[in-house]
């Protein structure tokens, strides 16, 4: 086997999502959010025989056999542009069901935020976009056509922000918002910021959008059930957060799924599950160590959670 060039960007906690794979000689992986490749060279050169890679932004899947071009000439790796909720489906039709172990990185990725036209960052200011799939309505479209109910809703349920609602009148008031650094400078403003604090209030503001525009906990819940169905018995799950919405997802996904609370939905009280648990293993969450977080100051609130998948039947279709 041929070693791997590190990639630009190195993946949040690659080391420890690797060891709580497990990866034997051979194995079939999935890389459900393969990015810049990070996580897919990791898992190849563990022994993985092939790794399905998806992603639902187009650039990703572009780019991709220039990350890891020997895996593509010899068909260990295959790029799929789809939403990783959509796994099975994907795997079923190419024949490639079930799979030995499974990775999530969940969220934004650092090429998607290092591009200034893509709209995901106000570091660098460029169009209002924030689209990972490049399709669909824009953060634009939402801050310019939402009404002031709507858009504190979504800063205070995907942003945790306290100040939701001053700030969704101040962006009412300031439309039409086209731009990230206006977008950035409207929510300063309303929240009081002050040059020197320790954290700007765009960065709340931001998220929510971002989250909202690409029903980013919708598709880790489906996500998650789309895993479940994927998996083989003694199959692996890792999946890495970044933040508590996303972790508490998690959390909660494999406690239900082991036995050890009792079962719920989004939509549903939560009651007691008679079903059979569907992962056992449940490892401990881990955290990156000082080293990772001074080298990579995005991995500071990853947070990894694993199983192991049983032979139990799967409890829900993805959507």
């Amino acid at each position: 086997m041929s070693a791997f060039p590190a990639p630009s960007h190195v993946p949040v906690l690659v080391d420890a999502v690797v060891h709580a794979l497990a990866i034997a000689q051979g194995e079939t992986v999935v890389d459900g959010t393969f990015g810049a490749g990070g996580y897919t060279r990791a898992m190849l050169s563990a022994g993985a025989g092939r790794v399905i890679g998806f992603d639902r932004d187009p650039d990703a899947i572009a780019n991709g056999p220039a990350l890891v071009p020997d895996a593509i000439e010899d068909g260990r790796l295959i790029l799929v542009e789809e939403r990783f909720s959509q796994m099975d489906r994907a795997l079923e039709e190419r024949g490639l069901a079930p799979v030995d172990a499974i990775a999530l990185d969940i969220g934004i990725s650092s090429m998607q935020i290092d591009q200034a036209e893509r709209g995901f960052s106000f570091q660098n200011d460029g169009p209002l976009d924030m689209r990972m799939a490049q399709s669909g309505m824009t953060a634009a479209d939402f801050v310019n056509e939402a009404d002031e109910a709507e858009i504190a809703r979504v800063l205070k349920d995907y942003g945790e922000e306290p100040r939701a609602r001053s700030i969704a009148r101040a962006i009412v008031a300031a439309r039409p918002i086209e731009r990230t650094g206006q977008l950035a400078t409207v929510v300063r403003k309303a929240a009081g910021f002050r040059p020197g604090q320790k954290s700007d209030p765009a960065t709340r503001t931001f998220q929510a959008i971002r989250i909202h525009v690409n029903g980013e906990l919708d598709e880790l819940e489906d996500g998650l059930a789309a895993a479940e169905r994927s998996l083989r018995p003694g199959g692996r799950l890792a999946v890495v957060t970044f933040h508590s919405l996303e972790d508490r997802i998690v959390k909660r996904f494999f406690r239900e799924r082991s036995g050890s609370t009792p079962g719920g939905s989004r939509h549903l009280p939560e009651v007691k599950s008679d079903r059979a648990p569907t992962f056992e293993r449940v490892a401990k969450p881990v955290s990156p160590s000082e080293s990772e977080m001074s080298r990579n100051p995005r991995a500071r609130s990853a947070r990894l959670r694993s199983a192991m998948r049983t032979a139990a039947p799967f409890w829900g279709e993805a959507r």
